[in-house]
């Protein structure tokens, strides 16, 4: 993973086929996606379960580019090792998890991940104030974690803050919820470099029809480029 800004869209196979996980990272890809994101839910600190690091072991074979693995799970630490050895390229814990979360950061690049910490929607930039040095991605939830599909939350003015407190580090600003070629050019224009999308990219298509697919990322990243066009 070489370090740039632009933007990049990863699409979340939380809304993929579950049958054909594989084909799907596949067809993405082929589309024009440039992460693979993959949402792991525990039941506990979010409400959905979703899959664990066997998935990822699963899949993994089938994506060329970066996997980008957030765990919404409480506790963390104990599964960080799997989700490396599972060939995740990144690893993102939520602030909110548990009381250790400059530890966990520790683990996850002692694992040889990269460190991703996520915001809920009510917990403030400077939450990850002490941490910046240590995180190579901040993932900003512009939705309450736990389902697919919901209403986009604006956070525009955490983006900004820390986009500012980011500074000259390498680190990505990530947003994960309600994106869709409406929602991008908000948090492009307020910072953000990786755009987590699920509904938005995959509707209208399938494995055996993956073109809707490429026509959705496009969009999708077209609308946040215009904002510096």
């Amino acid at each position: 993973m070489t370090f740039d800004r632009s933007i990049k869209i990863a699409p979340s196979i939380l809304a993929a086929d579950f049958a054909n996980f594989g084909a799907e990272c596949e067809a993405i890809e082929a589309q024009g996606a440039d992460w693979v994101h993959v949402d792991v839910m525990d039941g506990h600190f979010v409400p959905n379960i979703s899959f664990g690091p066997t998935t990822c072991a699963a899949i993994r074979p089938h994506i060329k580019g970066v996997m980008d693995v957030h765990l919404m799970i409480a506790p963390v630490d104990p599964y960080i090792d799997a989700f490396a050895n599972a060939g995740a390229d990144v690893i993102t814990a939520h602030v909110e998890a548990g009381p250790h979360i400059h530890r966990t950061l520790q683990a996850i690049r002692g694992a040889g991940a990269k460190a991703g910490v996520a915001l809920n929607p009510g917990t403030p930039a400077e939450a990850v104030a002490h941490l910046l040095d240590l995180t190579d991605l901040i993932c900003v939830m512009t939705v309450n974690p736990g389902f697919g599909g919901q209403k986009f939350i604006d956070m525009s003015d955490k983006i900004k803050t820390l986009r500012s407190m980011i500074g000259d580090r390498p680190v990505h600003i990530e947003i994960d919820g309600g994106v869709d070629p409406s929602t991008a050019p908000i948090v492009a224009q307020a910072g953000a470099d990786v755009l987590v999308a699920g509904s938005a990219v995959f509707k209208g298509g399938s494995v055996s029809d993956p073109a809707p697919y490429g026509t959705n990322i496009k969009a999708i990243r077209e609308a946040a480029a215009g904002v510096y066009a």
